[in-house]
């Protein structure tokens, strides 16, 4: 029922649509004028400074200066400020990401990690006072630049892969919450960061570095996630997969080399599947 009211509201709602592979906006407001909205780019939204509430497919969120959001097509959201606030919005689209095809890159990895972390869209990264002055630093840096796209737009993506690098060693998945062990948070970070090792995602070796037995880590696992430890993998391999393939610049023996599978129709398998 709740899932069928989100969809309704998701279709009644405005999209917006960046053709620019890259955007960056500045912008200090007292009162937000834009409605619930949807788009076909990611957004990072720094809080430079102000506080409100963000509501992110009607979920209220509060937020304050220092935080950042990440929000994906996926999500409809809007913000009410109660308190005067300075937005600073990177804004790119799928084909930037994957411009280059260079996969291998530790930052696009990083980046990919949280584009495709749903969950990570749904709240703001809260930051301890070394990662928050790190933060800040990063987004001046790119607010420097802004004047002139073109020319500074490799040195623009250097400091959004610096803060995706950021963001991922405090996103909401990997600290403890009431429904969710540490133990837990710490296995989805290990299978986000070993998905192009699917050796290191193996029963026996997933049970070693959690000190846990091969029989006892897939149950534990569906107890508290609702889905196998197998589902839950090829899941996110698969919408990786996908937006290689989306992208029309890698085939499918490039991918099967990047993802450590058998050949092309090992891929090609898993995406019937």
């Amino acid at each position: 029922m709740y899932q069928s009211m989100i969809n309704l509201y998701l279709s009644m709602i405005k999209r917006y649509k960046q053709f620019e592979p890259l955007k960056i906006s500045d912008f200090e407001v007292a009162e937000w004028v834009h409605p619930a909205h949807q788009h076909n780019h990611y957004e990072l939204i720094y809080i430079k400074h102000g506080s409100g509430r963000h509501f992110i497919n009607a979920v209220p969120i509060d937020y304050k200066g220092g935080e950042v959001f990440l929000i994906g097509p996926e999500e409809a959201h809007y913000f009410v400020i109660e308190k005067k606030t300075r937005f600073i919005y990177l804004k790119f689209i799928d084909l930037y990401l994957y411009q280059d095809g260079n996969f291998d890159h530790p930052g696009i990895r990083h980046l990919e990690y949280l584009i495709k972390s749903r969950e990570t869209h749904l709240s703001a990264f809260v930051f301890d006072q070394q990662d928050q002055l790190s933060i800040s630093i990063l987004f001046d840096v790119i607010i420097s630049l802004k004047e002139d796209l073109l020319k500074n737009e490799q040195l623009i993506w250097m400091q959004a892969l610096s803060i995706s690098h950021i963001l991922q060693r405090n996103m909401p998945e990997i600290k403890s919450t009431a429904h969710r062990t540490a133990d837990l948070q710490a296995m989805f970070c290990y299978i986000h960061k070993n998905i192009y090792r699917p050796e290191k995602l193996k029963a026996e070796m997933m049970a070693e570095q959690f000190k846990l037995t091969k029989d006892y880590i897939g149950p534990y696992f569906k107890k508290n996630t609702g889905v196998t430890l197998r589902e839950y993998i090829k899941t996110y391999r698969n919408q990786l997969i996908k937006q290689r393939l989306a992208s029309g610049k890698f085939r499918l023996k490039q991918i099967a080399s990047e993802f450590g599978l058998t050949d092309e129709s090992h891929v090609s398998k898993l995406i019937k599947q």
